[in-house]
């Protein structure tokens, strides 16, 4: 009878019932506007991070035009730095000296606030564990410190995190040198220095376990929440599929379910449990679907979470706004607000709304702070 039902239980998880069909795309307003209004904030961020982090609080205009690359800009710096007046402002130290970009007053304010959020103990405290949390989906407990980049800004991650938060947090992390997988070369990666069963609980099992009021068992039929916009609507196949597929048992994204085929429902349920944890760790319920398939690249899933994202366009949404594909979870969203407010989310936003202002100051065309004559030769030198 034990031979039976493990040859059983093999055959569930090996089997493939999705039905070979194209799931449509349909643009969601509300979460394109979210991700949309935050156009050329996290390069704004970048620039400014980078400018205060000089002990001068200063930088010269041509280091910042070399910086193009590295914050993906899609202007040269004297363009964003003059389309954002108002978070941004030029002057020269001396004669002698080539122009500099500092912060406005107001900027400088936003900035120490958040500096404020980012060194408060309970903010680390649960930044540490999202991050350990990010370390443990990989089952290693480690990755490429390029990797962990990818998912700085959207973990919240302050812009000098190794130095200014991994190093105060031994117990928690080090930085070793890996093979990377990718390239076969060596690399610097973030590993957990022991493991961390408690954090090991995800956010689905943790709802459940509250619901039914006892301790995260696993093999339950935990089924998704799903969200389409008003008027969109599966094909009647695909949508019995999907009901069949939500009552498949539960993978924790913390265990290992390599083992399962990889094409099978079941294998893509986990990998679909993956995607979910991972969205939800992070502040904005949202990154570049770039990022996603390079850790699900990274930790050998080949394709299965770009398979996964397009089949459940009711748990994952995937907007094309500002010149990149951006995947949203929508539990996350209340229309285009995000549900759980996070303190670095409403700072975000506060620098939104400063970026805003500068739209509103008189259009000029010459760089702030810089006089028309030298116009032509600014340009040329960013």
């Amino acid at each position: 009878m034990a031979a039976t039902a493990t040859k059983l239980g093999r055959s569930l998880q090996q089997r493939r019932t999705f039905i070979n069909a194209r799931v449509k795309w349909v643009g969601d307003p509300y979460l394109d506007e979210a991700v949309q209004r935050e156009k050329n904030l996290k390069q704004l961020l970048s620039l400014k991070d980078r400018i205060v982090s000089s002990p001068s609080k200063s930088l010269p205009l041509s280091s910042l035009s070399l910086l193009k690359p590295l914050v993906n800009l899609h202007v040269t710096a004297a363009a964003f730095l003059q389309k954002h007046p108002s978070v941004f402002a030029t002057f020269q130290p001396s004669r002698s000296l080539p122009l500099h970009v500092r912060l406005t007053p107001q900027a400088l304010d936003l900035h120490r606030e958040e500096e404020t959020i980012h060194l408060s103990p309970p903010h680390r405290n649960a930044t540490v564990q999202r991050l350990a949390k990010l370390l443990m989906l990989t089952g290693a407990g480690s990755l490429p410190l390029y990797v962990v980049d990818r998912f700085r800004f959207d973990l919240g991650l302050p812009h000098d995190y190794v130095t200014s938060l991994i190093c105060d947090y031994p117990d928690y992390f080090e930085v070793i040198e890996v093979n990377d997988r990718l390239n076969g070369g060596k690399t610097l990666a973030l590993s957990l220095t022991s493991p961390r069963k408690s954090l090991a609980v995800s956010e689905m099992e943790r709802r459940e376990s509250i619901i039914n009021g006892s301790r995260v068992q696993k093999g339950l039929r935990i089924r998704y929440s799903m969200n389409f916009p008003k008027g969109y609507e599966l094909e009647k196949r695909i949508k019995n599929w999907v009901d069949q597929w939500q009552d498949l048992p539960y993978i924790s994204p913390y265990e290992n379910a390599f083992h399962l085929g990889s094409y099978s429902d079941q294998a893509e349920k986990w990998a679909v449990a993956v995607l979910h944890e991972l969205l939800y760790l992070l502040i904005s319920k949202k990154t570049e679907t770039e990022n996603v398939l390079c850790l699900g690249e990274y930790l050998g899933f080949g394709t299965r979470l770009k398979k996964a994202l397009v089949h459940h366009p009711g748990i994952f949404y995937m907007s094309h706004k500002i010149r990149t594909q951006t995947v949203v979870l929508r539990e996350g969203y209340h229309k285009e607000f995000l549900i759980q407010k996070h303190p670095l989310m409403g700072m975000r936003h506060r620098y939104l709304y400063l970026m805003s202002r500068s739209g509103r100051v008189k259009k000029r065309d010459y760089v702030p702070g810089v006089k028309r004559s030298n116009q032509s030769v600014d340009a040329q030198n960013s």
